[in-house]
């Protein structure tokens, strides 16, 4: 691959818009959102009695 190529490639690799990865969004939803399934999951095992 030639410089120029390899340059044009790079432009088109920033240039394209972001699809949500990380880095993306408010990191407090995402925590709120981690510790609510692990109290569903938590309430869940307790339940059927596997603690």
């Amino acid at each position: 691959m030639t410089s120029t190529a390899a340059a044009a490639a790079m432009d088109r690799a920033e240039s394209r818009t972001r699809t949500g990865g990380p880095g993306d969004g408010p990191k407090v939803l995402e925590h709120i959102l981690g510790w609510t399934l692990v109290m569903v999951l938590a309430m869940l095992v307790t339940q059927i009695g596997l603690v």
